[in-house]
């Protein structure tokens, strides 16, 4: 799997989640490879978009189609400043992985110190997850490429998320430090409390 990760602020939600609509209903026909996508706007204006692909060539044949181009053209009069891309080669799933069954989806990003160890950890960890952590469904984690990572973690809802988050055992906080041991410096979070689930129709 190939992700690729798109971040800036945008000045208004309602129009740019028109745009990934008619991207879905007019583009992905054509965009072979594609796997879905996640998207949304946190409380404070920033739009995360999470691409999912089979591959790097995949994602690469989208971008070069000219309908892409010129989808990209219009859309990106939308953001407020700057926008970000991150090109993810090195991807994992835990658990179920992306889903479009999620109420509520958690994006965290941060640096990788010890990137050889985090499909260890990710695996050590899904199967007592799914045991103490019911409402995780699953999720992606995906390195940039140049110590930078971004996990999409995907939550039946928000209140059960936050529910299962104040339930910790020694066993789950185990679990988490072994992750959080992977990354230098603190991670930043993302809540898409009304996150957009796109997939092949």
């Amino acid at each position: 799997m190939f992700i690729q990760v798109i971040q800036g602020h945008v000045t208004d939600a309602g129009e740019m989640r028109e745009s990934l609509d008619r991207w879905v209903d007019d583009l992905a026909p054509g965009a072979d490879g594609w796997l879905g996508s996640t998207a949304g706007v946190t409380d404070d204006g920033m739009f995360l978009c999470v691409v999912r692909f089979e591959s790097r060539e995949a994602a690469r044949r989208n971008s070069d189609r000219p309908e892409q181009g010129q989808w990209w053209v219009e859309t990106a009069k939308l953001f407020g400043g700057e926008v970000i891309f991150h090109d993810c080669a090195q991807v994992y799933e835990y658990l179920r992985g992306g889903s479009d069954e999620a109420g509520f989806v958690q994006v965290m990003q941060g640096r990788v110190r010890d990137p050889e160890r985090l499909p260890d950890v990710l695996a050590r960890g899904q199967d007592r997850l799914a045991e103490l952590r019911p409402e995780l469904i699953g999720g992606t984690a995906a390195l940039h490429g140049d110590g930078g990572y971004t996990e999409t973690a995907y939550f039946t809802s928000e209140r059960e998320a936050r529910e299962g988050e104040s339930k910790v055992t020694p066993e789950l906080q185990e679990v988490f430090q072994a992750w959080l041991d992977l990354f230098e410096g603190d991670l930043t979070y993302f809540d898409l409390r009304e996150p957009w689930l796109y997939s092949p129709r």
